[in-house]
């Protein structure tokens, strides 16, 4: 009989840690930082000394995706940069330098990126990657240190830089070759500087056309928000990125990108070519538990439309700017129906400007929780989605973006019945 009651105290006592985060102490954010970093230095030790030749154990190139972006820049090399997407032709350059047990890795990313790829093919394939990989996460620490400034007691202690460099999606990103730091530091960058320099963060926002599924948002909150100079240096970034391309490779190249967006869509996305494991969105969600594409496509179009609306209103509010700038990295995620593991590097920018937030109006229920959900998300969502089929990375995301949502327009709310 007394089962119960014990049960019922320990429920209650759960339920008040996820609730005031008292366990998200700054010890434990050292010591699990600090943790991951080590193991993180021991893994990819590892991979480097079973390695054989440019692969790892298990025939991967090392590197794995930044495999795709070698390939198409030796193309580029070749002269030929609208072979990189034609699947068979890509693939036949990576058997060659990889080998022929190498799996497929796609491009799929638009012309004007093959600029940056056939850049990196000058070099060794080790050294392009090293130097990809060391470049992208200097950039992703220095642009989260710009956008840290404006709270210079958080900037000024020096734990902000193991929680972001020991970040578990930094390893993903690491092993995988990606490109999330590039990601995350032009959003972090582009918020640092969107009040004070808004043309260099147009710029900035511009520049991620390189990956164009996670900038869809932005020209919505730039014009609600009637920043119009960050627009139009945004279009004209990406105009100008178009220009270049296409008189580097050619009008062709461009035929052949939109050509290859069919196999993309219907190989890689609705067929699961990735692994609808390893897609953080909802429109994987429905494919990994069995629904129809149409079903999938219904879901991810109401959740990007929910997505931009709820930003509008946010945006439009009196809402804090760490507020907005956070929904917009947490949207940009949610809105998207291919948002990969690594890709969850845009997280850190948004917990950095939650944790700047609440230090400085303290924290709501729940919120403590959440920023420690989406710090250490990325290291499970692919194996929780594969093993037993629970999103565990889009139900972060989400509840993030509620209690994003919730914050703001509640300071909003308590702003307007003030005045």
């Amino acid at each position: 009989m007394r089962v119960q009651p014990q049960m019922g105290r320990a429920l209650d006592h759960f339920l008040s840690l996820l609730r005031d985060g008292e366990f998200a102490t700054r010890e434990r954010a050292r010591l699990w930082a600090g943790g991951f970093l080590i193991a993180f230095a021991a893994a990819i030790l590892f991979m480097a000394v079973t390695a054989q030749g440019l692969s790892d154990f298990k025939h991967r190139p090392l590197g794995t995706d930044f495999s795709d972006v070698y390939a198409a820049g030796t193309l580029v090399l070749d002269g030929a940069p609208s072979a990189a997407y034609d699947p068979a032709r890509h693939y036949e350059q990576e058997r060659a330098i990889f080998g022929l047990d190498t799996p497929y890795y796609g491009w799929h990313y638009p012309p004007f990126f093959l600029l940056v790829a056939g850049v990196l093919a000058f070099l060794p394939y080790l050294s392009a990657l090293i130097l990809w990989q060391a470049a992208g996460l200097a950039l992703y620490a220095a642009a989260l240190g710009a956008l840290l400034r404006r709270a210079p007691e958080i900037a000024r202690d020096r734990l902000w830089l193991l929680c972001a460099v020991g970040f578990p999606a930094v390893f993903v990103n690491l092993t995988h070759g990606q490109n999330g730091f590039i990601t995350a530091a032009l959003f972090a960058g582009a918020l640092a500087f969107l009040d004070k320099r808004p043309v260099v963060a147009g710029i900035l926002f511009g520049l991620l056309a390189y990956k164009p599924q996670f900038a869809i948002l932005i020209p919505l909150v730039l014009a609600v928000t009637a920043r119009w100079r960050s627009f139009a240096a945004a279009a004209g970034t990406v105009a100008a990125l178009a220009l270049i391309a296409t008189l580097a490779f050619g009008a062709d190249v461009w035929n052949a990108f939109l050509a290859s967006t069919d196999f993309s869509r219907t190989e890689v996305l609705e067929q699961g070519g990735t692994g609808f494991e390893k897609i953080q969105s909802l429109f994987a969600v429905v494919r990994l538990l069995g629904g129809s594409v149409g079903a999938a496509y219904a879901a991810q179009a109401a959740a990007t439309l929910g997505t931009a609306v709820s930003l509008a209103v946010l945006w439009r509010s009196q809402a804090s700017t760490e507020c907005k700038g956070a929904s917009l990295c947490l949207g940009a995620l949610l809105a998207t129906p291919y948002c990969l593991d690594y890709d969850m590097m845009l997280l850190a920018p948004a917990i950095a400007l939650l944790a700047i937030d609440g230090r400085g109006r303290g924290f709501l229920p729940y919120e403590r929780t959440a920023l420690a959900a989406l710090w250490l998300v990325p290291i499970a969502a692919r194996g929780v989605a594969g093993a037993i089929h629970v999103p565990l990375g889009l139900t972060a995301m989400a509840f993030g973006f509620a209690l994003v949502l919730h914050r703001g327009l509640s300071a909003d709310r308590a702003t307007a019945a003030v005045i």
